[in-house]
């Protein structure tokens, strides 16, 4: 496969974009709606973690920008996609860190006011890696909107737009679908009966979740197919590989060996989205882009929680054309 050319980063920005003219082509490959945010990450001795008035935490307690939309943002980008975020932002320490990373990975930020400030979680890693996530939902309120203007121009530039499963996302899914720009989803840990994931599953035509609250993933899967417009349904599982149905087809996808010590499993399943959307973007099968997936997946449990980094394309692209498991 023919490596795309280096792209030139978008600029940060805090205001609405001016539509495309209909004659130039669409100058965003992915445009990431919501999940932007700060974690602090916490390296306990075991999960769960056993009742006690104190812990020490000898490797230190770390605050960084990078939730669910900021590293498939993040993860895009290294792999040379023309990326753009759209979310939400506090104006507080918490957005300063959310804005310093899109500045430094060179991607796209149109950072919206939240009076209700930036997004936050406490994520407690246990030393398999395994997660456990606190997350503060005093930082969003029920009337949250992207602006209908913002949101038709920057579709309208965009090839494809990655959806969060945040609660302006969701009052976006009727504008996204009428925008006829193909949506992708992770529906994250849903056990395929909450009912508030559901317009996110029907709506996209690629979707992601994780295998571990599914109690038959074949059957979950088939039916996101049939009751939504999913060309593409991938569960992960883990060590286990990853399920993936295609045009009615399913097949299980191996997992790949991580190149270095697993240390924290945060983030896997967003560079598997980003690296899957990457390898579709440049017109590869599902069963390359699912592999393309796990190698990023595998690579990003090998980062520390306390790092906000995703495999590049060079290294994907190279170790996708190694041996196969």
């Amino acid at each position: 496969m023919t490596s795309r050319p280096p792209v030139t980063p978008t600029p940060v920005t805090q205001t609405p974009v001016t539509p495309s003219p209909a004659t130039q082509p669409p100058a965003t490959d992915v445009l990431v709606l919501g999940g932007s945010g700060v974690d602090t990450i916490i390296h306990v001795p075991e999960l769960p973690l056993p009742y006690a008035d104190s812990y020490m935490i000898d490797s230190g307690i770390r605050t960084r920008a990078g939730q669910t939309g900021d590293f498939v943002a993040l993860g895009l980008a290294a792999l040379g996609l023309r990326t753009h975020h759209l979310d939400l932002v506090g104006d507080d320490p918490e957005g300063d860190l959310v804005r310093t990373l899109h500045r430094e990975h060179g991607i796209g930020l149109t950072a919206l006011p939240q009076p209700a400030g930036t997004r936050r979680a406490v994520n407690l890693v246990g030393p398999d890696g395994r997660r456990l996530s606190l997350y503060d939902t005093s930082r969003a309120r029920p009337g949250d909107r992207f602006p209908p203007r913002t949101l038709r121009s920057l579709a309208a530039a965009s090839r494809h737009i990655h959806v969060t499963i945040t609660q302006p996302c969701a009052e976006a899914l009727p504008l996204l679908t009428a925008a006829g720009v193909p949506l992708s989803t992770d529906l994250h840990d849903w056990d395929g009966e909450n009912p508030y994931h559901e317009p996110f599953a029907h709506a996209a035509d690629v979707v992601f979740l994780s295998a571990a609250a599914l109690t038959d993933p074949e059957r979950t899967l088939h039916r996101i197919a049939e009751r939504g417009r999913a060309r593409a349904v991938v569960a992960t599982a883990g060590a286990e590989g990853a399920y993936l149905l295609s045009d009615g087809e399913l097949t299980r996808v191996r997992a790949v060996s991580p190149p270095a010590p697993v240390v924290d499993s945060n983030g896997a399943g967003d560079a598997f989205a980003a690296a899957f959307l990457y390898g579709r973007l440049s017109g590869e099968t599902p069963e390359t882009c699912a592999r393309y997936g796990a190698i990023a997946g595998a690579h990003a449990c090998t980062v520390p929680a306390s790092r906000a980094e995703s495999i590049g394309r060079d290294e994907l692209l190279e170790r996708a054309a190694g041996p196969r498991p």
